[in-house]
This record gives structure tokens, sequence and C-alpha cells, in this order.
């Protein structure tokens, strides 16, 4: 297996890690409702209490922190999502963190009417708006269908781009913001779709039985019963997504014809980031433990915009 190094543990369902450049990681605890920062040595302090569902969060063009907050999950006794509304649920939301003050902002609640049911994952451009995914709620006998998304980071717009997709979570940019791409968890396959301008696909309405969610291309499906969750991509172009059941990271080529898997040992293995000199360290949340974790990648991750 993998040697993977302990950071901090007792983490209530982290996701969302962000390497920050004092060597810090940001993580969500999507139990718990706060924006936690996990310093080194690992003790841990928070930053904002967001409540609801804080998912996946990202640093924007102005220094603060973006938050996917799915709204909140119902929890079993050992504090596990299942299936079902949590106690309030009103819907999800995109949330804006000052890091210095803990403020915490609503940016957006819906789109063209339709209300944000439990935001997952998203991802800046270069242009300074962001990409993300909006994976719904899973219920006794029903799920939502939902969508993707880009927004300006200012909350003067939201955009549908992709719809309908079922359960998107982790979303990703090419290195040169040329390519978006998708995982879907219970689906287990990752989609991609060539972006012509910042928030436009070129398949954009070009989907149906015949091919993908929005004309997206498959970039991998994987074989067996593995969920996919978060994601990030290296410096090489690699797709590297946080893998449950299986309980590990599985890295794709950007052309699909290479997987590699890396083994964490935790099957509910939700996400990575890469931080640390030369961007060689990789940050993974293992939530089944409810750890943060680190281990020497083989390649620079991908800088992301707008991180030191």
């Amino acid at each position: 297996m993998t040697q993977l190094r302990e950071i901090t543990s007792g983490l209530r369902f982290p996701e969302g890690p962000v390497a920050m450049n004092d060597g810090s990681v940001l993580v969500v605890e999507i139990a718990r409702g706060t924006l936690t920062r996990v310093r080194p040595n690992g003790t841990k302090e928070v930053v904002a209490e967001t409540g609801g569902g804080p998912n996946g969060a990202a640093i924007g063009p102005d220094g603060k922190v973006y938050i996917c907050n799915n709204g909140g999950f119902r929890l079993t006794p050992e504090g596990m999502p299942t299936e079902g509304l949590p106690d309030g649920y009103t819907g999800g939301c995109i949330q804006r963190v000052d890091l210095a003050s803990g403020k915490v902002e609503v940016l957006y609640t819906e789109c063209n009417g339709h209300r944000l049911r439990g935001p997952n994952d998203l991802v800046f451009d270069g242009a300074g708006g962001f990409w993300f995914t909006d994976f719904g709620k899973v219920q006794e006998r029903q799920k939502d269908r939902t969508a993707i998304y880009y927004a300006k980071a200012d909350g003067s717009m939201i955009r549908e781009v992709i719809f309908p997709i079922d359960g998107p979570n982790g979303i990703g940019l090419a290195p040169d913001d040329s390519r978006l791409y998708v995982a879907q968890t219970f689906e287990g396959r990752v989609w991609q779709w060539d972006i012509v301008r910042p928030g436009e696909i070129a398949a954009a309405g070009h989907g149906g039985l015949l091919s993908g969610p929005g004309g997206g291309k498959l970039l991998v499906g994987l074989p067996g019963y593995q969920l996919l969750d978060s994601m990030a991509v290296d410096g090489a172009g690699n797709v590297c997504v946080a893998t449950l059941v299986n309980g590990g990271i599985t890295v794709i080529s950007s052309d699909g014809r290479s997987v590699e898997f890396i083994p964490t040992g935790d099957p509910l293995t939700t996400n990575i980031c890469f931080g640390g000199p030369d961007l060689r360290t990789a940050y993974i949340t293992l939530t089944g433990q409810g750890k943060l974790a680190a281990m020497d990648w083989p390649r620079p991750g991908l800088k992301l915009h707008y991180t030191a």
C-alpha cells in the first residue's frame, strides 16, 4: 500500500481540501458544518461556521474561499450520510468565506427559478468564473436530476450549462482550461467537454441517448462496483479521482488510455488536492477514518488559479 502520512484525525466527514502557501490545509467538515484549517503539526481551528453541509471548496480571485454547500446530509448514528433529507433542509447554495474575519456570505441559491439542491464541487478558471456540480439529494424512492453550472465570483451571473446529468460530483479543468472534467458517482464514469470560451462548452445542447450528458465524451468508465467522488488534475493533465468502496485514488491519463489505482485503505476516500514544495504533495481526505493524510506524488500537481 502507498505510504500515507497522517496529518490529523477527528474530523467529521472531511472534504474539499485546499492547500495554502503557509503549509496549512483548509478542509470542510460536512457533518460539523465548518470550514476548518489544519496546521502542519495537526492542530485544527475553525475558520468559519457555514451551517448546512459544506462540500467542495476553492480559492477565488479575491482570495476568499468559495464553498459548495449541499444543504446538509441526513446522518446515521455513526455520522455517515444516508438517504433522505436532513431536518430543516431548505436547499443548497454557493457561499463565500472571508478567511480573515470568518464572515460567510451566500452568493447563489437558485438558477432561473430552479433551487440548487446539493452543490458538491467547484473549480475556478483563469477568467475568474467557476464551474460547479449539483449532486442533488437522494431520498428513499426518488433522487434529483441536476446540472453543471457556471457562475461569476461576484454573484452577478449563474448559468445552467449541462442538464440533465445524474449524480455529478468531482469537477476539474485541464491545465489550459480547454477541457472540463466531471465524475459521476454511482455510474463510476468521468466525462469530458471541450470549452470554447469561459462558461461555454462546444457540445452544449447536443446530448441525448447517443451521446453523454450535454454531448460530453466519456473519458473512462470504471469496471465493477466503484463509486467516484471529487477530483484534482495534476500537472501532466492526469485526472485524479477519489474512489469510494475500492478506497483510493484513480489516476486517468488525459486521453483515457491509461488508468492507475493508488490505494489508501479507506473505502470512503473522498478528495485530493496538491500542495507543498513544487506541488508534489498530495493531500487526501480519508472520510471513513475522519483523517487528513498526505503522500508524495510522482508528478507535480496542477497549480490552480488564484493560489499563491
